[in-house]
């Protein structure tokens, strides 16, 4: 399962638990599904570290043009708040001016962003941070593990081995891997209920 953190694979570090009124296991089991019927499906995420169009974008177009993978790799967290709303974006951008329709088959609840992808599984491996540095935005060049602590769920990572030293937050278990497509990262908008609250 690891044999694609290699030297130059982008990753998309996250924090995943229960989220707009859905147990972990709901959300893969609605997610999988969407990708059975649609290819594809998105993942919402939240918060400014890794905006879609000055963080996100950027680093997922230069991983590309490298060559190299980009996966999100997700780290299952236990959370006894149902964080965020059940309402699901009705819209998405790439670009914050030109808005297109969300299918109605694909469902993201509660979140501002959201992340393509064509795939998803569960993982059961640890990510060593130390082994990481970040790419863009203000802390470029530090190691993940220096980045991604304490109030920090998630961030953009290059594979670099050495980049860091280990510590205490070095190592994260990886519970769930998907691979990323273009677009990459999206902007959502306009929430509409929940079916099952419709």
């Amino acid at each position: 399962m690891t044999d694609f953190l290699t030297p130059g694979t982008g990753l998309f570090f996250m924090r995943v638990g229960t989220h707009a009124r859905e147990s972990l296991e709901e959300i893969v089991a609605r997610k999988t599904a969407e990708i059975d019927k649609r290819g594809y499906t998105l993942w919402g995420y939240g918060g400014q570290i890794c905006h879609p169009i000055t963080v996100v974008q950027p680093f997922a177009k230069e991983r590309r043009s490298a060559g190299k993978p980009l996966f999100l790799c997700m780290e299952e967290m236990v959370s006894e708040r149902y964080f965020g709303e059940p309402q699901a974006a009705s819209e998405y951008s790439e670009d914050g001016r030109n808005w297109k329709e969300i299918p109605a088959d694909i469902e993201v609840r509660g979140s501002r962003y959201a992340l393509r992808i064509d795939s998803l599984r569960k993982a059961d491996f640890t990510l060593p941070l130390e082994d990481t540095r970040i790419p863009v935005g203000p802390s470029s060049g530090r190691p993940g593990s220096r980045f991604v602590r304490d109030n920090v769920d998630k961030a953009c990572l290059v594979v670099e081995p050495g980049a860091g030293a280990h510590d205490e937050f070095s190592h994260r278990r990886i519970s769930l891997v998907a691979n990323v497509l273009e677009p990459y990262a999206l902007m959502l908008r306009n929430f509409r209920p929940a079916p099952h609250e419709s």
